[in-house]
């Protein structure tokens, strides 16, 4: 059998499935946890492959899920054709909310998860079961709140409880929504990955910070009319930057997601504006 390193990790796959959206975040003293760990498909569910990871269950599993097969059922048909299955720690949610999780005995400790409505948590080489009680807890108890900073809540508070007992090099948070990704043609919502950093979980905070104000919207009620004054500043400001129109140099900054005709501006597009033309 070809030699690996444990994916020593903790992670949580969960869904909103009112907003029609499946997730996983994942932190690691692994590089690049991000490239093995997280899988997602919209209205198809959410898997997280690690320990002595796997990485096959992740395609295998969505199209398992596809087939209309519950969490349980995944995990377990994945597990029984795999002999490596006793150093693998696999967690999945299907498209109906529901949760299954799988720690292999020979995993190294602490190891072990847990599920409820809508996830499923699971960690190995952790300080010790508070750090899966965490992600736990804090996504039972934020569901009033988009998924996506629900997950970041669970990392952090499973940091908090102790996380990976050799330490912390990177983190992951991948969500999907049909069609609510770049430009409304692509699944994913939020596909961020810091791979090597040794505060990964602050440096992805920051990350995903810039993905919000590049990508995120502003409902229209808060856009800003342009009226003549408003048009004047913005004429002489995009002048200053070598720009005839708003949305030409919006395009070089990456904000043309926020920008939407010439009688009205995204206060986010205003305040980078004026910032980059004091």
């Amino acid at each position: 059998m070809a030699r690996t390193r444990p994916v020593a990790t903790y992670s949580i796959c969960a869904c909103d499935l009112d907003a029609g959206q499946w997730g996983v975040a994942t932190q690691s003293k692994f590089l690049a946890v991000g490239s093995v760990v997280p899988w997602a498909a919209p209205r198809v569910g959410a898997i997280a492959t690690q320990s002595y990871a796997n990485p096959r269950y992740g395609p295998d599993g969505l199209a398992l899920l596809r087939e209309g097969l519950a969490a349980q059922e995944v995990v377990d048909r994945l597990t029984a054709v795999d002999d490596g299955r006793d150093r693998r720690q696999l967690g999945v949610v299907d498209s109906a909310g529901r949760g299954a999780t799988f720690t292999g005995p020979g995993c190294h400790d602490w190891a072990g998860g847990r599920t409820g409505r809508c996830y499923a948590a699971q960690g190995n080489i952790l300080v010790s079961g508070e750090t899966v009680d965490a992600l736990a807890a804090t996504f039972e108890s934020t569901g009033d709140r988009p998924l996506v900073e629900r997950l970041l809540d669970c990392l952090d508070a499973a940091e908090a409880a102790g996380g990976d007992s050799r330490g912390r090099q990177s983190a992951a948070l991948l969500v999907v929504e049909q069609d609510g990704g770049y430009a409304g043609l692509s699944d994913s919502l939020v596909d961020l990955r810091v791979d090597d950093h040794t505060d990964p979980l602050a440096e992805l905070r920051r990350v995903y910070g810039i993905h919000v104000q590049l990508f995120g919207a502003t409902p229209r009620r808060d856009w800003i009319e342009v009226d003549g004054e408003l048009r004047a500043e913005l004429d002489e400001r995009l002048g200053r930057l070598g720009h005839a129109t708003l949305a030409g140099w919006a395009g070089v900054v990456n904000l043309e997601e926020r920008v939407d005709g010439d009688d009205e501006i995204d206060p986010v597009v205003l305040e980078e504006l004026r910032k980059v033309t004091p």
